[in-house]
């Protein structure tokens, strides 16, 4: 029976991965959008990763952001790897911390836009170690900042749109026989 549950919430894993990455990847076809920070993006992807982040385990959700980073790395080199990877370990710790909290007032939206921001932060941070220009912080933060308020309630507007959609697919993999 231990084994069927393993295989499910793989599967479960894998099918959620598979759909970050499809959203990573559609995202990547998106112009630049008019008025937003260069390399700037809706985030998509986070999507999947805020679900995973409320109805999984921790380990789980890790695994998701792990796979979008590598695919960022495949397709798009060493530094988007690290970007993707840095951000989304922020944005995934705090989307955990805040979906797991019962007494959370701030829903969908609001945790949207606090992933975002701590994405963004977390990407500026590898910018800032990549480039050795610490200044990023103060001169290209603030763009980001406004951008992942953007973005942030977006993914956040989707994510409450989508979630019975995303939980009966959870519910069709995992069965309970």
């Amino acid at each position: 029976m231990k084994t069927k549950t393993f295989t499910q919430n793989l599967a479960l894993v894998g099918i959620l991965s598979a759909q970050a990455i499809a959203l990573s990847y559609l995202e990547s076809l998106i112009p630049v959008i008019p008025g937003f920070p260069p390399g700037a993006k809706p985030g998509l992807s986070n999507i999947v990763t805020m679900f995973s982040a409320g109805a999984l385990g921790i380990w789980q959700t890790f695994y998701i952001t792990l796979a979008k980073a590598i695919f960022a790395g495949v397709t798009r080199g060493l530094t988007a790897f690290l970007t993707s990877l840095a951000g989304g370990l922020l944005s995934t710790a705090v989307a955990l911390i805040l979906l797991r909290n019962k007494n959370n007032k701030l829903g969908y939206v609001g945790i949207g836009i606090i992933c975002a921001v701590c994405h963004n932060i977390g990407q500026l941070c590898v910018a800032c170690v990549i480039s050795g220009t610490p200044e990023l912080f103060t001169s290209y933060g603030p763009f980001l900042l406004l951008a992942a308020g953007a973005t942030g309630f977006l993914t956040g507007t989707i994510l409450k749109y989508v979630m019975p959609a995303l939980e009966k697919q959870m519910k069709f993999i995992i069965k309970s026989n």
